[in-house]
């Protein structure tokens, strides 16, 4: 057992409950279980950088609710982030959600990937942004990873229907300098207005709702790993193989 807890020690990574290697993972369940899914934890739940992980609102409120709908493997107790409290209709588009700040050291290539739960009224376009710097007095944020819609690059349309999840959202960094083994990198999810049309209004996820600052978002298995096929997991699959060979 030594052995094995020094070659993950060596590798600095750690394996999650699934089995992936990951640098922090937030499913905000109570630990231990408490039986009520209105609690949770303000805390990374695994991960190698899990110690250092925080998560903060943006102009919004956080509380917690139930998350069965996402991809969390726990069925009992299983909690979401929940998010509300956004920007008026025609304003701060872009400015309020939510903000994780985790490290990557030790990562070679980053992925980011999430469960996101929208009700009726919650903006159904939302921007994923990261800062490499995020100590900075001003961080600058930058937007990444959706498509460009009239214009409008890195938008990320969520549910079409509203009171539903949208799960296995990700999110691949690996191509941007500075983000792989960075102690102060950071992102956040924030909405922003329908890219269509004149761009200057928010817009319900349910076609048959209009958008309210009580809307909500939902977060769960906020997971941030390493490329796959970086070197990080080359290193650990070498080392591994290392050790069968070796019959440790």
């Amino acid at each position: 057992m030594k052995s094995a807890i020094t070659l993950f020690a060596v590798v600095g990574l750690s394996v999650s409950a699934h089995g992936g290697l990951v640098a922090a993972q937030w499913n905000f369940n109570s630990n231990p279980a408490d039986g009520s899914t209105g609690t949770g934890s303000s805390v990374a739940s695994a991960g190698d950088n899990a110690a250092s992980a925080t998560y903060s609102a943006l102009g919004t409120t956080l509380s917690f609710a139930g998350g069965a709908g996402s991809s969390d493997p726990v069925t009992t107790d299983d909690s979401r982030l929940g998010v509300t409290g956004f920007a008026a209709q025609g304003a701060g588009s872009g400015t309020r959600g939510v903000q994780f700040n985790v490290s990557t050291v030790g990562f070679d290539g980053v992925v980011v990937s999430w469960d996101q739960r929208f009700s009726n009224t919650a903006s159904r376009f939302f921007q994923f942004q990261y800062t490499l710097d995020r100590t900075a007095t001003t961080p600058v944020w930058s937007a990444f990873g959706g498509a460009t819609v009239n214009g409008v690059a890195n938008i990320i349309t969520g549910a079409s229907t509203g009171d539903t999840w949208v799960n296995g959202l990700s999110v691949d960094l690996s191509g941007v300098a500075g983000v792989a083994s960075n102690a102060n990198f950071a992102f956040r999810i924030v909405a922003v207005f329908n890219p269509n049309g004149a761009g200057t209004q928010y817009t319900a996820a349910s076609s048959g709702s209009n958008y309210a600052t009580t809307g909500t978002w939902g977060f769960d298995m906020v997971t941030v790993i390493p490329t796959p096929g970086s070197a990080a997991l080359i290193c650990l699959g070498g080392l591994m193989a290392s050790r069968r060979r070796r019959g440790a």
